[in-house]
């Protein structure tokens, strides 16, 4: 590669460095959210009316919360970017077979990472399915293959009505039971459900409608990215500080905007306040997309000011978000093993979905912190070859990893 090649991919590199440093920022937060499934006790949930939660607990699964609509938004955000590059029609081509394959990947590759087995004897010896995020960018993608030809602008309009709409819409449709029991799978489009399928069984967890919503909005917003650095910054602080300030107006009035409506706690303040910011991921609604977008779109106003090795670390991540994705769940549950035979558990009782694990296994905290800093001193030998990997070469196929 000569000397002007590299120039060029610099340029190039650095018209995305913001987008792919908070792409690796989300990335690396989601890997604490896992490892907390699988190496917290087990039974323990994010009840805000549970006293065993503790304000730890809370607060690393409320931080995790930021990383999917982060990543969807940016995902539609660095699509729209690609119509520099693409015409209509060859990207609509590009996302419907890439939903596809992704689509494939949830089900075949990340979901068998959740039991490590084709079985789960707790669904009546099924194959899960478990169908969350990257099934959310699948099916998101294939609906804006088609979405994008309506343009950016009316594709922001569209999401920002569907997320806004839901509120009025959810409480009329049946109520999904993920996990267990049987659900009409079409209610799967709009709330969290669980149905069987053949041999598998399939728990939705990120809903086609909502998350293909932000996808659309974050499409929308290609062209703030294509402004001038200080403009665009300026203009990313704007849109988050308003989206804070929006948050806090309508979650105190508590009229509309999420489906748990907050209210003061017998246990005191610091619960009332865990009671109001405990707003709907499954699906996300109004509320949570403001809380989680707006302090993440300040960040990125800032991110053109990062330098050094920890700005460097989250850009490398933040471009091999799949070989992450990927990887990082089959470590966590091999480790979780290790960790639940340590305690004297048999494999057979931890080769399941977390949610399934034996009384009695788990860790404190503070040893779920460690567990993260394993596994991502683990995962980073592995993004930084894959990293050098789609820097040094242009192959098709990489698009798709």
């Amino acid at each position: 590669m000569t000397h002007a090649d590299n120039q060029t991919a610099d340029v190039r590199s650095y018209r995305m460095t913001n987008i792919d440093m908070m792409r690796g920022l989300v990335i690396i937060i989601m890997a604490l959210d896992h490892v907390r499934d699988y190496f917290q006790y087990a039974g323990l949930g994010t009840d805000i009316n549970d006293p065993a939660i503790g304000a730890g607990f809370y607060l690393t699964r409320w931080v995790t919360h930021l990383c999917a609509p982060v990543f969807v938004l940016l995902a539609g955000t660095s699509i729209g970017l690609m119509e520099q590059r693409r015409t209509k029609t060859e990207l609509s081509k590009f996302l419907l077979k890439r939903g596809l394959w992704l689509i494939f990947v949830e089900i075949a590759i990340i979901s068998t990472a959740f039991t490590l087995s084709w079985s789960e004897p707790n669904f009546g010896g099924a194959t899960l399915a478990f169908l969350q995020v990257i099934w959310g960018l699948g099916v998101s993608m294939i609906i804006l293959s088609v979405a994008i030809y309506i343009g950016a602008r009316n594709c922001l309009i569209i999401g920002a009505v569907i997320l806004i709409s839901q509120d009025f819409v959810l409480p009329y449709l049946p109520s999904g039971t993920p996990f267990r029991g049987e659900n009409p799978a079409w209610i799967t489009l709009f709330t969290m459900g669980s149905f069987s399928a053949g041999p598998f069984y399939a728990v939705v967890a990120y809903t086609p409608v909502q998350w293909s919503a932000i996808m659309m909005i974050g499409y929308g917003t290609m062209n703030i990215f294509q402004k001038e650095s200080t403009e665009r910054d300026a203009l990313l602080r704007k849109i988050g500080i308003s989206l804070i300030i929006g948050f806090f107006l309508i979650r105190a009035a508590d009229l509309f905007g999420d489906p748990n409506h907050w209210q003061m706690q017998d246990l005191g303040m610091v619960p009332t306040i865990f009671d109001f910011f405990n707003v709907s991921k499954y699906p996300p609604s109004l509320l949570f997309f403001m809380i989680t977008i707006g302090p993440m779109a300040i960040v990125c106003s800032y991110a053109d000011r990062m330098h050094g090795w920890l700005k460097d670390t989250l850009v490398m991540f933040g471009r091999v978000p799949f070989a992450f994705y990927v990887g990082h769940f089959y470590i966590i549950h091999i480790l979780s093993l290790a960790f639940g035979m340590y305690q004297g558990f048999e494999l057979g009782q931890l080769r399941r979905m977390f949610i399934f694990y034996p009384e009695g296994y788990g860790t404190s905290l503070i040893g779920i912190y460690f567990v993260w800093l394993l596994v991502m001193a683990i995962m980073y030998p592995l993004c930084k070859w894959m990293y050098n990997i789609k820097r040094n070469r242009k192959d098709w196929w990489l698009s798709y990893l």
